[in-house]
């Protein structure tokens, strides 16, 4: 999934050890959504990615993210897991759309020709009005 919009807030680096020996380390962050009602969402960079990324307070981006649950002592918790994050001009105009097909653009239409105006009534008319 994608989503873009502007980190907010970053939180300190998490470390630590598992129970297996391996260290990990999770980088969190704030984004503010670019919708009409923005959204914040509460992300993280697992791992070799937390220090792949380095965004800072203000960077506008292009988040690549999974939804991932996990159940502990009967309850479950939803984390957004970042893979991808791309920094985006926040001044750049929008990209115009690109043609999707390679057919050359259709011919133009040429004008209708001019329709009579008038509204005289003929005696060849068999409408009543």
């Amino acid at each position: 999934m994608e989503v873009k919009g502007k980190i907010i807030q970053k939180f300190d680096l998490q470390s630590g050890t598992s129970k297996a020996g391996n260290p990990w380390k999770k980088q969190n962050y704030l984004l503010e959504t670019l919708d009409s009602f923005p959204r914040k969402i509460y992300f993280d960079f697992f791992g070799d990615r937390a220090d792949q990324f380095n965004l800072e307070v203000g960077d506008m981006i292009n988040l690549s993210f999974d939804i991932e649950c996990r159940e502990y002592q009967g309850r479950y918790y939803t984390d957004i897991r970042g893979w991808k994050a791309e920094k985006i001009d926040a001044n750049a105009p929008a990209a115009a759309p690109v043609p999707t097909n390679d057919a050359p653009p259709a011919a133009p239409v040429p004008p209708a020709p001019a329709a009579d105006m008038s509204f005289e009534q003929t005696q060849e008319d068999d409408l009543p009005f």
